[in-house]
């Protein structure tokens, strides 16, 4: 998480605590040190943050402080709560966990659109208990240009090892598909997140054709027709 984006959530939730915070809730709710926390609360209490309190005690926000709102017309907001609620269909826990970090943003600043709901069943969620593959993990993965060892087992049941290019993560209704440059084919492939078995970054990267590969991926896709499209999430790599 980025220094400006913690020191936002800092600031939400202490505004949002019916009682003071200590520096340890604080850091277990954003997954980082307590040290981390003293030095931002006294960042923002440089910025004349109306923060109060002291490491040991606990910090409050003063009564009477407020973000800017954010200039949304209530349509956007609607569209926002869907596509936001969506993200439950997905199974990728740390998109949901930001999903929920900005619809708490939103209703902290408005109204929202309660009325609105979306179910949530969808692809599966990821659970490391049960061996499946995190899909912030992909996500890192893509973002890094780092090379993927994967074991894949495909619709057939065959198993097989290879060495990717994670380039585009591709999300249906009922699975998540990684598009990628496969070492092994000498081309593009698509795997489905729930039948990678294992899956391991290496040290390897693929740096600065992230960018032109998934161009010609691009290219390839628009080729293909909607049925071989659509056959994507139920077809996997050969």
């Amino acid at each position: 998480m980025q220094r400006t984006t913690r020191l936002f959530e800092v600031i939400q939730l202490l505004r949002t605590a019916r009682k003071p915070m200590t520096a340890a809730q604080l850091a277990e709710r954003l997954e980082v040190s307590t040290r981390t926390i003293y030095r931002d609360v006294a960042a923002l209490q440089a910025m004349r943050t109306p923060i109060e309190g002291e490491s040991g005690i606990g910090y409050i926000m003063r009564r009477g402080y407020d973000l800017p709102p954010l200039n949304f017309d209530q349509e956007e907001l609607e569209a926002l709560t869907v596509g936001l609620s969506m993200l439950a269909r997905t199974g990728d826990g740390a998109l949901q966990d930001a999903a929920r970090r900005v619809c708490n943003k939103i209703e902290t600043l408005r109204d929202g659109a309660p009325w609105i709901s979306v179910v949530p069943f969808g692809a599966p969620q990821d659970d490391p208990s049960l061996g499946c593959v995190s899909k912030g993990m992909l996500r890192d993965a893509i973002r890094e240009e780092r090379k993927l060892r994967i074991t894949y087992r495909n619709s057939a049941g065959v198993e097989t090892e290879r060495v990717i290019r994670p380039l585009v993560m591709i999300y249906h209704v009922e699975c998540v598909i990684l598009a990628a440059w496969c070492e092994l084919r000498g081309g593009f492939r698509h795997f489905r997140s729930d039948r990678l078995w294992s899956c391991d970054a290496l040290d390897a990267r693929f740096t600065g054709q992230g960018k032109v590969l998934r161009s010609l991926w691009e290219d390839a896709e628009k080729s293909a027709s909607p049925a071989q499209q659509i056959d994507e999430a139920r077809q996997t790599d050969t």
